[in-house]
């Protein structure tokens, strides 16, 4: 058996996941592969940041934003379908905020991949207490009603703190006319 000292602090860390839980890990790690090393992720990044300059450069923009709403909308489908799966007996119908949450990582972790990884760790954890509070003897007391918001407290507490210094791309949102300059 590995004797590694992450595995010895929390042996049960590896074990149960859910295999999808290791296919968004996969595609956080390539979609920061393709957006930070690759000349497609420039010019996309170009796209969203100074999209005059990448169309002076020879970059199609609409066709880099055409390309990046398919991409994204793909991801959104992707994720919907996760969470049908993972909730798979005992969905019911409703999403308990969790597009809220998506939304919250992405101011949070500063428009980068790694920083929405980091991000999304921090709200499952603060999901996580609200889900096991009933079990833990110290949080057995509070209302469970409480507990259940802790994860929407969390996270309007870290956008009030951190949405200051997050930098959103310049151009996000704004439609791009070739025209102005």
């Amino acid at each position: 058996m590995l004797r590694h000292p992450l595995l010895l602090l929390c042996p049960s860390f590896f074990t149960k996941n859910y295999s999808t839980t290791w296919l968004a890990l996969a595609i956080l790690l390539c979609s920061w592969f393709a957006l930070y090393r690759t000349p497609f992720g420039l010019r996309l990044r170009a796209c969203g940041e100074h999209p005059h300059a990448a169309d002076a450069a020879g970059v199609n923009v609409y066709r880099m934003r055409y390309i990046a709403v398919m991409a994204s909308g793909a991801f959104a489908g992707l994720g919907g379908a996760i969470v049908i799966v993972t909730f798979s007996g005992e969905f019911s119908g409703t999403a308990a905020g969790l597009g809220f949450l998506a939304l919250a990582a992405l101011i949070f972790g500063q428009w980068k991949p790694l920083g929405i990884l980091g991000a999304t760790l921090f709200f499952g954890f603060a999901s996580t207490i609200a889900n096991v509070s009933q079990v833990v003897p110290a949080l057995a007391q509070i209302p469970g009603i409480i507990l259940k918001t802790f994860p929407y407290v969390v996270t309007l507490i870290a956008l009030v703190v951190f949405s200051k210094s997050s930098q959103a791309p310049q151009a996000a949102g704004e439609p791009y006319d070739k025209g102005k300059r």
